[in-house]
């Protein structure tokens, strides 16, 4: 089915080339899902890395790659997402359109105000690292990882049969499930720990000033805990933001859980401490 697909290679618009933007038009020429790639990037830096990484084979201006693009993937942060997206819908004829957000609730609400609604489908990719940029582009960034399609019943059936048939051949398995599940969920297993390790790094560093050694002592339990404190601010602020609620419930429970272990070292309660530790063990079961 996806070499009949694709039998008829299109051109492709990939509009951000950083680290999702760029690994993807990787993906799609190792397995030639498309025949010609255009990059679309406010940064000119990024454009010029893209250009010489060749992730893709030409920079142009948003609307005249619009025009020339069969395919259209938005790879840029969620706000700019919800600025886009109706931009391109208004202007788009028979070309599918794909986000790789992070949140889908509130962008999913600005395509379906949109008239050619049809033409888009929600994605998001679960797949990113702390690194940010062209030079972060990975072939293999999206194998044997799962990807969340929504609400695709407002989508038409060619976009989402091309859309399926595009993540199953780079590797991914398929979810779908509605954009307000899929916030809530992603609050759980990916945001929280954004905001957990922001908050580490921060808590360190702030300790750090008293004690010089801590990171002359710090071994690969602490970097592997810290390392996406290091990830983009300018993209998760908005992802935050917009996933609010859902990241503050979530938040209200890890705060709740750490308080248990607070308790327990204050009353040294030391059956209760093993207790939580070997309920948290329980998660060996699931990943």
């Amino acid at each position: 089915m996806s070499e009949e697909i694709f039998k008829s290679r299109p051109t492709a618009a990939l509009i951000g080339l950083g680290l999702i933007g760029g690994s993807m038009a990787l993906a799609w020429k190792k397995h030639n899902i498309v025949q010609h790639c255009i990059g679309v990037d406010e940064n000119p830096d990024h454009a010029k890395q893209a250009l010489e990484l060749n992730l893709v084979d030409e920079i142009l201006p948003l609307e005249e790659a619009i025009n020339k693009a069969d395919i259209i993937l938005l790879a840029v942060p969620v706000q700019v997402v919800a600025a886009l997206l109706p931009i391109i819908l208004a202007q788009v004829k028979n070309q599918i359109v794909l986000d790789v957000g992070s949140t889908k609730a509130n962008i999913s609400h600005i395509a379906s105000l949109q008239e050619n609604r049809g033409r888009f489908v929600a994605t998001h990719p679960m797949w990113g690292t702390e690194h940010t940029g062209p030079a972060a582009a990975t072939v293999y960034a999206f194998t044997d990882k799962a990807v969340v399609l929504c609400n695709t019943g407002s989508s038409d059936k060619d976009a989402l049969l091309w859309t399926r048939a595009m993540y199953q051949t780079i590797g991914m398995h398929i979810l779908e499930m509605e954009s307000k599940a899929h916030d809530l969920h992603a609050a759980y297993v990916s945001h929280i720990s954004h905001i957990t390790s922001f908050a580490l790094a921060n808590t360190v560093l702030e300790k750090e000033r008293e004690e010089s050694t801590i990171f002359e002592m710090s071994s690969g339990g602490f970097e592997s805990t810290v390392r996406l404190a290091k990830s983009n601010p300018s993209m998760w602020l908005p992802i935050f933001m917009q996933n609010r609620e859902n990241v503050l419930d979530v938040l209200n429970e890890h705060i709740t859980q750490l308080k248990k272990f607070k308790s327990c070292l204050e009353k040294e309660n030391a059956e209760y401490l093993q207790e939580l530790m070997v309920s948290a063990n329980r998660i060996r079961e699931i990943i």
